[in-house]
């Protein structure tokens, strides 16, 4: 599977600036990369595929920062992965009818824009910066959203992070960190479900483009400092760009295959 040359640059770059965008906020980039893919590639397969690898490769260094600079533990995360894990794989062993895919990948990237929409605006600082929830919150969270992105080839930490921040469930900082870790497991378990159910699609020539793409601007994000960055404009501009590619994925792709 080739694209001309012109499209692939396009996607190198874009990918470059969403690895870098979304890394410095604790995400891998995934609903961004797939917003792009739709738009030079049919093949349903390759789109999953290729999200799920690069998001593997921003999210790995993010994840080992993170733990090394003290901001995640384990203990903490084991709830979700644990729920998750499994889900994201069975997810992504389905073989999903093509309409079936683009509506349901359409809907998960509105959804997104809407959580990081929701995500920017402004709490309320009177309230507890951290409540307490019931320890089954944390299966069912990890547990949905795993099934989700291993459906459509998103880790899920966009969904999982917007969640947590208006639960309060812990500071801003290591629900980046979880997030990162969330999307580093569920992607190497939606990959997984990928390679068992023969739905592995990597081109080679534009695999290795993007990842070395989103391998630099995964480095590059991370090490830009969390408090001196604005997420929030980041987050707005992202959240329409998802929000429009969605909408476009719906009417376009998903729901003309009926």
């Amino acid at each position: 599977m080739l694209i001309p040359i012109e499209q692939l640059v396009f996607l190198c770059i874009g990918f470059f600036i969403i690895a870098t965008l979304y890394s410095s906020v604790g995400f891998g980039g995934g609903s961004s990369y797939l917003a792009l893919l739709t738009l030079v590639l049919t093949s349903f397969f390759a789109i999953r595929s290729i999200a799920l690898v690069c998001n593997l490769v921003v999210v790995s260094g993010s994840t080992y920062l993170y733990f090394k600079n003290s901001h995640a533990k384990l203990k903490d995360f084991l709830p979700f992965v644990l729920a998750s894990i499994p889900l994201a794989y069975i997810g992504a062993t389905f073989r999903l009818k093509e309409s079936v895919f683009f509506i349901i990948l359409g809907c998960s990237l509105i959804l997104s824009a809407l959580f990081l929409a929701v995500q920017t605006v402004e709490i309320d600082k009177s309230k507890k910066e951290v409540e307490d929830y019931p320890n089954y919150l944390s299966y069912v969270l990890g547990a949905g959203i795993g099934l989700l992105s291993g459906l459509v080839g998103i880790g899920g930490g966009i969904f999982l992070a917007p969640v947590l921040n208006h639960l309060r469930w812990n500071k801003a900082i290591k629900i980046a960190a979880l997030a990162s870790f969330f999307i580093l497991v569920n992607s190497v378990s939606g990959l997984f479900g990928l390679i068992t159910s023969d739905s592995l699609s990597l081109p080679w020539r534009e695999t290795i483009c993007l990842v070395i793409a989103v391998l630099l601007g995964g480095q590059l994000g991370i090490r830009i400092s969390l408090k001196k960055l604005s997420a929030n404009g980041i987050k707005r501009v992202t959240a329409l760009l998802v929000f429009v590619v969605g909408i476009r994925v719906l009417l376009v792709n998903g729901l003309s295959l009926f």
